[in-house]
């Protein structure tokens, strides 16, 4: 039998006290461990930055510096961001994961659907309200496109090479194109859904990426979500 995954570590960041603590309340009656509060943006960096939790739910409209900034401050930590707001408008949806975000709820979302989305962005997985993960892959293909027409020395801006990966690597990279969760992809493959995640995190440590999100980006702008379309240089599995 296997056994439950672990809940991953987590600071909340949001500057309405009430719901702050009653998320915080909820989140630990549950078995999440939660390492520390933060109610601007400021001491959301300084504290995420002290703890490093696994899992920074992150209120959009921070007093001082905005979901979105704190993103980015704390781009080059392990802690991957679930914003939690009360704005599902696109710009704001766009902005978070564009700066770092792995996932986008509305805080009309269930105490249940907050904690599966906090377990599955722990899990590495990209977690958004039904009808922004339509959007997010729209603006990822749209980006692609503006990425395939510049100039070819634009297409790799970082320089390094890209890894080679094995033909189920990219078969999972396919799925993740087109918007599919793991346990989506688990089942159409039957596979595990902790194969499918080890497979990810695979992935992610190969393209030097650091969640889902980003790693939907690589896959839709290596076209991945189009028929036929297979990079290059991949190795074959038997």
């Amino acid at each position: 039998m296997t056994a439950a995954p672990t809940p991953p570590t987590v600071l909340v960041a949001d500057d309405h006290p009430l719901w702050r603590d009653a998320l915080v309340r909820d989140l630990e009656e549950s078995g999440f461990v939660v390492v520390g509060t933060a109610s601007d943006g400021p001491s959301t960096v300084r504290r995420t930055r002290a703890t490093v939790p696994e899992v920074l739910v992150l209120d959009l409209n921070l007093p001082h510096m905005r979901g979105d900034e704190v993103c980015r401050a704390i781009g080059d930590l392990p802690t991957r961001v679930l914003v939690l707001s009360a704005s599902g408008e696109e710009k704001d949806v766009l902005a978070a994961v564009k700066a770092g975000a792995s996932g986008y709820l509305v805080k009309s979302a269930s105490p249940e659907e907050i904690r599966d989305a906090v377990t599955a962005t722990g899990a590495g997985e990209a977690v958004f309200t039904p009808g922004l993960a339509g959007l997010v892959l729209g603006e990822f293909r749209e980006m692609s496109s503006r990425a395939r027409a510049a100039p070819p020395d634009a297409e790799d801006a970082s320089g390094r090479s890209v890894p080679e990966l094995t033909d189920r690597e990219v078969e999972i990279l396919r799925y993740v194109a087109i918007g599919m969760t793991a346990r989506e992809i688990a089942a159409d493959l039957v596979l595990s859904h902790r194969t499918v995640q080890n497979h990810v995190q695979n992935i992610l440590g190969k393209l030097h990426l650091h969640n889902r999100v980003e790693l939907t980006r690589f896959a839709i702008s290596r076209g991945l979500d189009q028929p036929d379309r297979v990079p290059g240089g991949g190795d074959r599995e038997p």
